[in-house]
């Protein structure tokens, strides 16, 4: 028998019961558009990583203020404030594999401009911090390095900042008073858009760093060292050179006693990317069962078909038809029952990842892989729960058969 026409035997016979079949076809379709959603919401969720590594900017290692620990007892994350200019300067001279650096101060404060008003963040980095972090000025132009050895009351803002002190969108040379210093804006920031845990990196006002140490936080040490390497290769051995380099410095022998902490953006990445993987695997394994009970269902219905067409399987071999003939339409009818469900899913699939991306925000990203790999389980699944309701169709004996009512 051809096969187009045991194909259309197969569909007439779904079409027969189209409540039933539809009713089998649900659980393909739940699980196909569950695994189409899952491997969209993890594929978003690695772009975003990746584009989130690019926005920080290239090869960078952080030298930030940790913990102290002595005698059993820990300050804290940032507890300490040991990190120092000094260690900036030594890190950029005795470290090999160095391009650039910037010591780094940060705080919360209030800007005023005008009758406007806003709590951000404030970040004081030198003349190469916004090349390390390959952030680009939009209009205006960056603060320069006599600006930072004079400590000049300067800044540039980030588009969230200068669009809600400065609606009119005329930010560049006007005044700003933070913690009532007046600041001349030089420049506003391209705008880099959310983390992927929502962080708006806009929110941001940049000034040279001696400015926020010394005129706004009346601080001696810094809080975090910025460091570019030259090329990817040589992040981890600087990292490690860092690392040993701070320890002789601050004289730690124990590890477990560092002050300070090297981590490179490649590491924070990898400790996200993992979480990311992990959610996704345990949400995976939700849907590949409901992919399971979905083609369980359909091996229910296929064995109840059976019964019901006993009669006509019998007529069927007594004309001549080969057992081979019965196994395949009966396999096909499980596996156009599945496929037809995984059509569904699909399109279910790809209506779910654009809402959620449309409604929470959340990051989503749909490939032709994925869609191929949800639709060929679906067919796998058809086959797999289809053949042992085929194979029995097949083996009916036909004397039997003929006289079953």
């Amino acid at each position: 028998m051809k096969l187009l026409a045991v194909v259309d035997i197969a569909l007439r016979a779904l079409a027969q019961n189209k409540l039933r079949s539809g009713l089998t076809a649900l659980g393909v379709i739940v699980g196909v558009a569950s695994v189409i959603t899952m491997i969209a919401i993890s594929t978003g969720a690695r772009e975003a990583i990746d584009a989130e590594i690019r926005s920080a900017g290239v090869n960078v290692i952080y030298v930030s203020a940790g913990s102290s620990t002595r005698g059993g007892f820990s300050s804290g994350a940032g507890g300490v404030q040991t990190l120092s200019l000094e260690d900036a300067d030594a890190i950029r001279s005795e470290v090999p594999g160095i391009a650039r650096f910037s010591p780094v101060a940060r705080g919360r404060v209030q800007v005023v401009a005008g009758s406007q008003n806003w709590s951000t963040s404030i970040e004081g980095g030198n003349d190469q911090y916004l090349v390390i972090r390959s952030w680009p000025v939009a209009e205006g132009a960056p603060y320069t390095f006599r600006d930072v050895q004079i400590a000049e009351k300067v800044c540039v803002l980030g588009q969230t900042v200068a669009t809600t002190l400065f609606p009119d969108g005329d930010a560049v040379g006007q005044v700003v008073r933070i913690r009532n210093m007046p600041f001349r804006v030089l420049g506003v920031l391209a705008p880099k858009g959310q983390t992927q845990w929502g962080q708006d990196q806009d929110d941001i006002v940049i000034a040279p760093f001696t400015t926020v140490q010394k005129k706004l936080l009346g601080i001696t040490h810094i809080h975090q060292v910025m460091v570019s390497a030259q090329a990817p290769e040589q992040v981890e051995p600087s990292a490690v050179a860092i690392t040993r380099l701070m320890r002789t410095r601050h004289r730690i022998l124990n590890p477990e006693e560092d002050d300070f902490r090297v981590r490179t953006i490649e590491e924070l990445a990898s400790t996200r990317t993992q979480l990311a993987s992990t959610m996704t695997g345990l949400l995976m394994s939700v849907a590949s069962v409901s992919l399971i009970v979905g083609g369980i269902g359909i091996m229910n219905i296929m064995l109840v078909s059976v019964t019901e067409r006993t009669r006509e399987i019998g007529i069927r071999l007594a004309v001549g038809a080969r057992a081979r003939d019965i196994l395949r339409q009966f396999l096909i009818e499980a596996v156009t029952l599945s496929l037809l469900g995984g059509l569904i899913g699909v399109g279910l699939g790809l209506f779910v990842s654009r809402s959620l991306e449309g409604l929470l925000g959340w990051p989503t990203l749909i490939t032709t892989t994925a869609v191929g790999v949800a639709f060929s389980f679906a067919a796998l699944v058809g086959a797999f729960f289809g053949y042992y309701p085929a194979r029995k169709a097949a083996r009916l004996d036909p004397i039997e058969a003929l006289r079953y009512e």
